[in-house]
């Protein structure tokens, strides 16, 4: 058979240790309990009634009262197997700086008991009734007891959280309690910070996408910026945070008793996914009207996605942002004249007329006498993006030089624009892919008709695309194909200043109609080189 490793002598004095700390803490959590029926602890149990627990909740979560003495859990718990050094090493006693005896870290205080996730007691978190400072305490850390590594609830959560394929992650032990109270028996809390890297990966391990709900004011955007800082390093794929807002003032207990649990199920079935969150906390109440603010927040967002380890979940990180930079900021093009892509735009840009004494070359079907229906002919800026798409599918190595370019375009054929985005999955997903293997694999997605059309031999244009062997050559096509193509957008922003100028002809009109001139001017100009 297998050997099995033996501890050696100083692994089993350091289990021993900890199965002594165990059972300390397990002596003062059943301490506790009793404190709390007793008379001691008729305030601590008032308390707890007042904030709609009923009897079985608080022995479900052994909610206990330390007494207000110095010495109540010391001279209970203090012996020959459990000596005052094993009750300080545990939390429980706390020795004075200038020497003396130990007294009880806990004093006048209603307990949480604060368990691993078998549920063995590791800690507690307790409460001051009065206007004593802090109003919380934690025990300190211990050998059994590190405060970001733990979450409250964490036991009672566990088999209700794989069950339903969800977490819930709220700010504090009455949070925790309210909810199981009320039907949500998979949430948990950090232990008064704001959730830590340990913590999400525990979370990861009841579900993928654990849910954060915080507070509405202030405190909770802080929360909230402070857990996106925390998860952007160790997303990876199929794992993230989903964040909930609560309506200010209401934290998980004051909605439950003010609109019960169906208005705590709308906050939750309406949180939101970190990708959103992290947009909207980036661009909420910032001013983005000029190039500079927004190159700023570009900057910002792009140093977060980077910061993502996982190079997968970053590359869609980053086109996911871009894709929202563009959509943000880019030119609104004016309408376009009737028969245009676009159409609608006849009666600004006038109709071509014919001269006196001639005839109408088409009739008002398009047609022209004698020549049938008239060719269809795609728009050039399509053409641009079908060669484009034609590059990457037959130069997969361009990948790097142009994912960027091509992560903030949004092409104007659906068809195409849904081929770039499968383009940019996979091979954002899997390096080093050659032309059959990002063929065969945008196939299986369904793109069978688009990728035989683009890659067809009787294309010209595609061939000529195929005609570039080496990868420098592809990448020279590349830059003068994109250059053209995002000229369109230069010159949407001429017609629209244009458009403004006419209407009301200030000088801000005027102003902005020459600088957008000449940016496309130039731009032409480098076309021409």
């Amino acid at each position: 058979g297998l050997d099995v490793p033996k501890a050696t002598p100083e692994e089993r004095v350091r289990e021993q240790r900890r199965a002594s700390l165990h059972d300390a803490l397990e002596g003062a959590c059943a301490f506790f309990e009793k404190q709390l029926r007793a008379a001691s602890g008729r305030d601590g149990f008032a308390y707890l009634k007042s904030r709609g627990l009923t009897d079985e909740t608080i022995a479900r979560f052994r909610l206990g009262w330390a007494p207000d003495s110095r010495e109540a859990l010391k001279s209970a718990l203090m012996s020959k197997e459990c000596p005052e050094s094993l009750l300080a090493e545990a939390g429980l006693l706390k020795k004075p700086e200038n020497g003396g005896a130990a007294f009880d870290y806990f004093r006048g205080r209603v307990m949480f008991p604060i368990t691993d996730r078998r549920g063995r007691v590791v800690a507690f978190g307790a409460r001051t009734l009065g206007d004593g400072q802090p109003k919380y305490l934690n025990s300190p850390e211990t050998p059994l007891f590190h405060k970001g590594g733990t979450l409250y609830g964490l036991a009672h959560a566990r088999e209700a959280a794989r069950e339903r394929n969800t977490v819930v992650v709220v700010e504090g032990y009455m949070d925790v309690i309210a909810l199981h109270q009320a039907g949500f028996p998979y949430a948990v809390a950090p232990l008064g910070t704001a959730v830590t890297e340990q913590q999400i990966e525990e979370l990861w391990r009841l579900a993928p996408e654990p849910i954060l709900c915080l507070d509405g004011d202030n405190a909770g955007q802080r929360a909230m910026a402070r857990a996106l800082d925390r998860a952007f390093p160790i997303l990876k794929p199929g794992h993230s945070l989903r964040f909930a807002v609560l309506p200010a003032p209401e934290d998980p207990d004051s909605l439950i008793k003010a609109k019960g649990p169906a208005a705590m199920t709308a906050v939750l079935g309406a949180a939101q996914p970190l990708v959103e969150v992290a947009w909207r906390l980036a661009v909420e109440g910032r001013p983005l009207d000029t190039p500079e603010r927004r190159a700023a927040l570009e900057q910002e967002l792009m140093e977060k996605a980077h910061a993502i380890a996982d190079e997968t979940v970053k590359w869609q990180y980053v086109r996911a942002l871009k894709d929202k930079l563009w959509q943000a900021f880019r030119p609104q093009r004016p309408a376009a004249p009737a028969g245009r892509p676009g159409g609608g735009g006849a009666a600004a840009w006038g109709k071509r007329r014919p001269l006196p004494g001639q005839t109408a070359l088409r009739g008002l079907d398009g047609r022209i006498a004698g020549l049938g229906s008239p060719t269809t002919l795609r728009p050039p800026y399509e053409m641009q993006e079908r060669v484009m798409l034609g590059l990457l599918l037959a130069n997969p190595g361009l990948f790097d030089h142009a994912h960027e370019d091509l992560g903030r375009c949004l092409f104007s054929n659906e068809s195409l624009d849904n081929l770039r985005r499968g383009i940019l999955k996979h091979l954002g997903a899997t390096r080093g892919l050659d032309m059959e293997g990002l063929s065969a694999h945008l196939r299986t997605d369904g793109f069978s008709p688009m990728l035989d059309a683009l890659l067809d031999a009787s294309e010209r244009r595609m061939r000529s695309v195929r005609s570039y062997d080496g990868i420098e050559d592809a990448k020279a096509l590349w830059e003068d194909v994109f250059h053209h193509y995002t000229r369109k957008d230069l010159l949407a922003d001429v017609s629209e200043a244009y458009a403004r100028l006419a209407q009301d002809g200030s000088q801000a009109a005027w102003t902005r109609f020459e600088a957008v001139k000449r940016h496309e001017q130039a731009a032409g100009g480098r076309n021409e080189d």
